[in-house]
């Protein structure tokens, strides 16, 4: 089957890494932070933040001037310090310092939407669950997984098309392979090791024959 290739070959070069958190906590915080943030910049706020605030409480309780200084680097820190100590306040006084386990109730939180849900349930939890975010989406599009529109048609067909024991890892390999490979713009298809089952990266191979 296709996708078990894709997988496969992924793990290859991507051996997973994402699925070793025991703190569904740190995840949210770190899933909002690399919004439109590159993923060494989100780890290295992280744990900039996390050192100083590494609890709902403890993070409701600072500054928000005090965030910002520590989460600068991932960008829109200015929007970003509110947002998640409005996230951990709620958490702490609404949850009892507990992230919630669903996606109801995760979506109820300040700037959190599906594909930030998905990632604190597959990460933070472990559960099976495919976060959709623009790689995602355009990748899956690109191989023929998917024939979407949006990310979030993207997400409903992969859960009906994809086994469940893909689910979770979905995300985490896609979103690698397209920051390295299978870029929006210029994607290396003289380097992929799934050229021979992309449609448009076989064309563009042959092509530059």
């Amino acid at each position: 089957m296709t996708i078990d290739t894709i997988i496969s070959r992924l793990k290859e070069i991507y051996p997973p890494g994402k699925f070793t958190s025991s703190d569904p906590f740190r995840c949210l915080i770190s899933t909002v932070l690399s919004q439109r943030t590159r993923d060494r910049v989100t780890y290295s706020a992280t744990d900039k933040l996390f050192s100083i605030y590494g609890t709902p409480s403890e993070l409701a309780r600072a500054e928000t001037g005090d965030i910002e200084e520590l989460i600068r680097e991932t960008g829109f820190y200015h929007m970003k310090a509110p947002r998640i100590k409005d996230i951990a306040r709620i958490i702490q006084d609404e949850y009892k310092g507990k992230v919630p386990d669903d996606m109801d109730t995760l979506l109820t939180l300040p700037g959190v939407g599906r594909k930030t849900a998905n990632c604190v349930l597959a990460y933070g939890f472990g559960q099976d669950a495919i976060a959709v975010d623009t790689h995602v989406h355009r990748i899956s599009n690109r191989l023929g997984l998917t024939s979407t529109k949006t990310p979030e048609d993207t997400e409903k067909q992969l859960y009906l098309t994809i086994p469940k024991k893909h689910w979770k890892y979905i995300n985490e390999f896609l979103v690698r392979f397209g920051q390295d490979i299978c870029r929006p713009v210029g994607p290396k298809c003289h380097a992929c090791p799934l050229v021979d089952l992309c449609p448009p990266g076989a064309a563009r191979t042959e092509n530059s024959k």
